[in-house]
């Protein structure tokens, strides 16, 4: 694994004891889930397979992650809607070389254990899998979600757990006390230890010392493989189980097992790292709203920790016609490959490859994903227009809410999502 800041630098060592531990590491990336507080965003695809940030998926920033990590061996596991995101990983994520022992596999729902077939939670997901793993006999395993935006080192995380000897190492991050109720809060002892587990408590303990602060888990795990075994059959054997990693397994582990917190930090400047649940329409928005800031929290200009995905093969953006009224620009505005900005106007928005906007269009504070057309004299504002859509000329959105609300979903802080369904249209191909 290459080294990741100055100070890793500085200790060949290490990074070579982190590197040896990455190789023998397998990821398991659970993306299966439907995200269904994403609304209409996610009635055709999963919600690792929606897209973020102008050219990217949500799965690519895990996958990202475990590459840039020294983490070459990972399995997906899916389920709800999958077509987008298999389709997805294997034309963006078919360069890895088997021959090394790298690679990226699928792990649909497939009856592997029983005739039921469908995975009933996230312990149960891997638990089905138990055969896959013992093949690829990994010394330890790393259970990611495959539904945030994060960039994090787990070479760190992996040595913590091996030096602590430990059966279970939680990532995790400190949240706002008035936050805490949608994450497992942890509280942990001066070693780190973890001293106890409560999957979405209705009131949530705050860090010692601290009143306004919780310490959450990020859904992210390392196993010994071995000790996951052992864990994951007693679990399945249980009647009273939800089969979950946040609601039994790790809780049930805690007083008999050694289980250790790890904290998120920035490998350059130690902070807690950025880290985003897109899981609302609100905060999807939010998030990609945010990469258009002169220093955005997430960068993804990094050179050092690239985000790898697939992207189609597309002529630069244009913007064209320079007459008054009739002036193709863009303000703060980040615009994508095969963009066709036609004497149109984009204040602070984000538009996906494949985008045209025509001659008197205005588009502010908007994410347009691909494939989408704004017709003349469209004003768009505040808005999530998804994949496909064709806006007809003249057509407001974000401007008259009433209107809004009788043919589009309209958010608790007035974000517009826009799909094609909505509009009478058919679903884009390929999705």
């Amino acid at each position: 694994m290459e080294p990741t800041s100055d100070a890793w630098a500085e200790k060949p060592s290490e990074v070579r004891y982190i590197s040896r531990l990455t190789r023998e590491t397998l990821a398991l990336i659970l993306a299966g889930g439907r995200g269904s507080r994403l609304a209409a965003l996610t009635d055709w695809r999963a919600k690792p397979a929606v897209p973020f940030g102008g050219k990217f998926r949500i799965i690519d920033f895990p996958l990202s992650n475990c590459i840039n990590s020294g983490v070459r061996r990972m399995a997906v596991l899916t389920q709800y809607k999958s077509h987008s995101l298999i389709r997805h990983i294997q034309q963006g994520w078919n360069f890895l070389r088997p021959e090394f022992n790298e690679f990226v596999e699928l792990l649909p729902a497939q009856q592997r254990v029983s005739e039921t077939g469908w995975y009933t939670g996230t312990a149960d997901a891997i638990y089905q899998n138990l055969d896959i793993i013992r093949h690829h006999a990994p010394k330890r395993v790393l259970v990611l979600a495959g539904d945030h935006i994060y960039k994090m080192d787990y070479g760190p995380m992996i040595a913590q757990h091996v030096e602590k000897r430990a059966d279970i190492t939680v990532g995790c991050i400190e949240v706002p006390l008035d936050q805490a109720r949608s994450f497992g809060v942890m509280k942990v002892d001066d070693s780190a230890r973890v001293v106890s587990f409560i999957e979405k408590p209705a009131r949530p303990e705050p860090i010692a010392g601290r009143k306004d602060v919780a310490l959450a888990s990020m859904g992210i795990y390392v196993f010994d493989a071995k000790f996951l075994t052992e864990s994951l059959t007693r679990d399945a054997a249980r009647s009273d189980s939800s089969h979950d990693f946040g609601k039994d397994l790790v809780p049930g582990s805690i007083d008999r097992f050694r289980v250790y917190a790890h904290p998120f930090r920035d490998v350059q400047n130690m902070h807690q790292g950025y880290w985003r649940d897109v899981g609302t329409v609100d905060a999807y928005w939010e998030a990609n709203m945010e990469l258009i800031q002169v220093a955005p929290p997430l960068n993804l200009y990094d050179r050092e920790w690239p985000i790898w995905t697939h992207q189609e093969q597309l002529p630069p953006a244009k913007f064209v016609f320079d007459e008054p009224g009739r002036r193709g620009i863009a303000v703060n505005s980040m615009v994508s490959g095969g963009c066709i900005v036609a004497g149109a106007e984009l204040n602070r928005s984000l538009l996906f490859s494949n985008v045209r906007v025509e001659t008197h269009a205005h588009v502010e504070d908007s994410v347009i994903l691909p494939n989408v057309r704004i017709g003349h004299h469209c004003r768009v504002k505040r808005a999530v227009i998804d994949k496909g859509c064709t806006i007809p000329d003249g057509m407001t959105i974000g401007i008259e809410p009433e209107k809004d609300l009788e043919r589009f979903h309209v958010t608790r802080n007035g974000v517009v999502l826009v799909t094609p369904d909505m509009l009478g249209q058919p679903l884009h191909t390929g999705e």
